[in-house]
C-alpha cells in the first residue's frame, strides 16, 4: 500500500436498478456498483446504458462515483458483444469497469479504469500483486481473509483494494464455485447461479448413516463488519463494499446510512482520512440493520481462522430479535417485548422441528396480537422467540427518505450592469456565477431588501446544496421582489449543478503498463478460462502448462465443485482444533439432495472443505 498523508475512503453500495442508486448516492456512498444490460454476475439485475449514464450524472454531483459490473466470462462469440458494451459504458461516463475475464485485456478496450472482480480469486499477495502489474487500480479481495491476511496484502502491493463489508455470503470462494454449473447447467461464473448452498441436505457417513438430516448445511449468515471498519482501513481497505444488488431501494437506503454514519464518525476524528465523495447527509430515520434483510450476522473470518458462521435451520430472514411468547389465547399471543409492535408487521419463530414460521400481525390491542392466520394452527409455545422480519412503521420512514444529501455552498450576490449576479461557492471549492437580467426600482426601506434577499436565498429544499452562509452587496439600494431572488436562485443552483457533474466527469484512464507474470506457469479450469483470447493473456504472462484448449470444470473428472472456508465439521461443533470439538465426525462424510451424493474432503492444515460428486 502506497503511503499517503491523507487517504479516500470509499462507501460502495450496490444498485439493483436506477433508483436503487440514486438512493445509494442520496444516502451517502461515495460510489454504486451497478449491472448494465449483460455479463453481469446478478444476471437478474439488469439495466439499460441509459440508464446507468443517468446514474452516472447523478453520482458525479457529488463527486461519487459508478462502476458497472461485467464480471462474468465469455466464450468466444460473446466477447465482441461485450467489449462493444465496455465502450458504451465509457462513452456515458462510467468511472470504472469491474470484469473477471482476462480475454477483455486482449481486446480493444476504451480508456477506462478496470477493477479486478472477487471472481478473480483474489487471496494472496502474489495474485493481487499480478493484477497490479497488469494495470488493474483496484482489486477486490475474497472475503474468507483475516486481519492479518489483508495486511499482508496491502503490504506487497500498491493497488487499491476493496473488500466487502456486509450482506450475503457465497460458501465456496468466489469465481471457484462450480455445482450449479455442472449439476444444473447454471454457471455462477455467468451470473446464473442456481443457490445450491440453500438447499436441505442430509450429511451421511462412509455406511450411509445420516449424521445431521433434511438441514441447511452449507448456508452462512450474512455478513457484518460495522463493527471492523477501523481496523479493516488500518489493513489497508480504501473501499468498504455492501453486497446486495438484488435487494430493494429500503435495503440500500437503511444499511447504507448505516454504514455512512459509522464511517463519518471514524473519518470525522482522524485527520489522515478523508470522505472520498461530496456532501453530508442528514437522515429522517435511525439506521438498523437488523431491521433490514438478514439471515442472522457473522464477522467470517477476519479474526478467527476457525469459526462458526453458518445456520443450518434456515436461509431466510429473521429480521429482529423481540422478545419470547409468554402468553398463548384462541385467537391472540403475547410477546414480552420492549418494541412496539403494529398492525401489518411480519413476525417469526422456529417451530418445535426448527422450521421457520411466519405470521402477519392483523391487529394489536395492548399487548395481544392478533395474527391473520389460526393461533392454533400456527404451532405456538410459551417460551418460543420472537423475530420481526417486516417492521411496517420503519418501511413507512424509509419510503420517505429521499434527498438527505447535500453539498453545502456560501452564496454572494452583487448587482451587475444589467441586474444581478449570484455566485456560488462550493465545499470542494467550486466556483460558478449566474447572471439575472432584470431591473429594480428604488427602495424605500433598504434594509428590509437586504432582509429579503438573505431569506430567500437561504431556501434550498428539495435541491442537492445547503446554504452555510449568504453575502448581499447591493450599493445602489435598489428595490427588488423576493421572487427575483428566488429565480436567480434557483437558476445558479442549476448551472451549479451541471458545473459539478463535468468537473467530476471520469478522466480517461492511462495506457495500461503490463508488465505482470502469472504467479504459476500453468492454468485449469479453477482459473476460469472461457475464450481464446484468455488464453492468449495466460500465454503472454508466462503460462506453459493447460492453454491448448478450454477446459470447463463438467470436462473435469472429480472436479472440486466447491472449495470453502466454512467447515461443516466446524458447524457442528466436531472440529477437534476448536475448544470443546466432539470426536464423533470421524472417516468420510458425504452430502445428500434430491440432485445428488457428494463427498466432502477437509484440508485441517489450511481450515478448508472441497466438494466434489460422489464416486459411482
Amino acid at each position: 500500500m502506497a503511503v499517503n498523508s491523507v487517504r479516500k475512503i470509499e462507501l460502495l453500495a450496490p444498485a439493483k436498478n436506477l433508483s436503487c442508486g440514486i438512493a445509494a448516492i442520496n444516502h451517502g456512498s461515495d460510489a454504486v456498483y451497478i449491472g448494465g444490460p449483460g455479463f453481469s454476475a446478478r444476471s437478474a439485475a439488469a439495466n439499460s446504458v441509459e440508464d446507468v449514464g443517468k446514474l452516472v450524472a447523478y453520482a458525479h454531483l457529488f463527486g461519487a462515483k459508478v462502476y458497472t459490473a461485467l464480471n462474468t466470462v465469455f466464450d468466444d462469440a460473446e466477447l465482441e458483444r461485450a467489449v462493444a458494451l465496455c465502450h458504451s459504458l465509457y462513452q456515458v461516463g462510467v468511472d470504472a469497469l469491474i470484469i473477471q475475464d482476462t480475454g477483455l485485456l486482449e481486446s480493444d478496450l476504451p480508456p477506462i479504469a478496470l477493477h479486478s472482480s472477487t471472481q478473480m480469486n483474489n487471496r494472496t499477495p502474489e495474485r493481487v500483486r499480478f493484477w497490479e502489474d497488469v494495470g488493474f487500480e483496484q482489486v477486490v479481495l475474497a472475503r474468507e481473509l483475516s486481519f492479518a491476511q489483508i495486511r499482508e496484502i496491502s503490504k506487497e502491493s500498491s493497488v487499491a483494494l476493496e473488500f466487502f463489508v456486509h450482506g450475503a455470503l457465497c460458501v465456496s470462494y468466489s469465481g471457484q464455485c462450480y455445482i450449479s454449473e455442472v449439476v444444473a447447467g447454471r454457471s455462477a461464473n455467468r451470473g446464473e447461479c442456481s443457490q445450491f448452498c440453500r438447499h436441505k441436505f442430509d450429511l451421511k457417513d462412509s455406511a450411509g448413516r445420516v449424521v445431521k438430516k433434511n438441514s441447511y448445511l452449507l448456508s452462512l449468515k450474512d455478513l457484518d463488519l460495522s463493527s471492523h471498519l477501523e481496523s479493516l482501513i488500518d489493513a489497508g481497505i480504501s473501499s468498504l463494499k455492501i453486497e446486495g444488488r438484488l435487494k430493494d431501494e429500503n435495503y440500500v437506503k437503511n444499511v447504507t446510512a448505516y454504514y455512512r454514519k459509522a464511517l463519518d464518525a471514524i473519518i470525522d476524528r482522524r485527520p489522515d482520512l478523508v470522505q472520498a465523495s461530496s456532501g453530508r447527509c442528514d437522515y429522517a430515520f435511525e439506521p438498523d440493520l437488523d431491521k433490514s434483510f438478514n439471515r442472522g450476522r457473522t464477522d467470517y473470518f477476519v479474526e478467527k481462522k476457525r469459526n462458526i458462521v453458518g445456520d443450518t435451520k434456515s436461509p431466510k430472514s429473521k429480521g429482529k430479535y423481540i422478545g419470547c411468547v409468554v402468553r398463548i389465547d384462541k385467537g391472540s399471543f403475547v410477546v414480552e417485548t420492549d418494541e412496539k409492535i403494529a398492525n401489518g408487521d411480519g413476525l417469526c419463530f422456529f417451530n418445535t422441528v426448527d422450521a421457520l414460521v411466519g405470521i402477519r400481525v392483523n391487529r394489536v390491542d395492548g399487548v395481544n396480537l392478533f395474527p391473520k392466520d389460526d393461533v392454533r394452527r400456527l404451532g405456538l409455545r410459551i417460551g418460543m422467540e420472537m423475530y420481526r422480519n417486516s417492521d411496517i412503521s420503519f418501511r413507512k420512514q424509509l419510503g420517505r427518505s429521499e434527498r438527505c444529501r447535500t453539498v453545502a455552498v456560501h452564496l454572494a450576490l452583487a448587482e451587475a450592469d444589467a441586474g444581478l449576479v449570484l455566485m456560488v461557492k462550493d465545499a470542494d471549492g467550486l466556483e460558478s456565477s449566474t447572471v439575472l437580467v432584470t431591473e429594480g426600482e428604488e427602495a424605500k426601506n433598504p434594509d428590509a431588501v437586504l432582509g429579503v434577499a438573505l431569506k430567500q436565498l437561504k431556501k434550498c429544499g428539495g435541491t442537492e446544496f445547503s446554504v452555510d452562509s449568504v453575502d448581499v452587496d447591493l450599493p445602489s439600494k435598489m428595490f427588488y421582489p423576493a421572487a427575483i431572488f428566488n429565480e436567480i436562485r434557483r437558476k445558479s443552483f442549476v448551472h451549479h449543478a451541471e458545473l459539478r457533474i463535468d468537473s467530476f466527469r471520469a478522466k480517461p484512464s492511462e495506457p495500461r503498463v503490463d508488465t505482470g507474470r502469472w504467479p504459476s506457469d500453468s492454468v485449469g479450469y479453477l482459473d476460469n478460462i472461457c475464450n481464446k483470447k484468455a488464453l492468449d493473456f495466460y500465454k503472454k504472462h508466462g503460462v506453459v502448462t493447460g492453454t491448448s484448449s478450454l477446459v470447463k470444470a463438467a470436462d473435469v473428472p472429480d472436479a472440486t465443485l466447491m472449495t470453502t472456508k466454512y467447515c461443516i465439521k466446524a458447524q457442528l461443533g466436531c472440529c477437534l482444533k476448536m475448544k470443546g470439538g466432539r470426536e464423533d465426525m470421524e472417516g468420510a462424510l458425504f452430502l445428500s439432495d434430491n440432485t445428488g451424493e457428494y463427498a466432502l474432503d477437509f484440508d485441517c492444515s489450511k481450515c478448508e472443505m472441497q466438494l466434489r460428486l460422489k464416486k459411482k
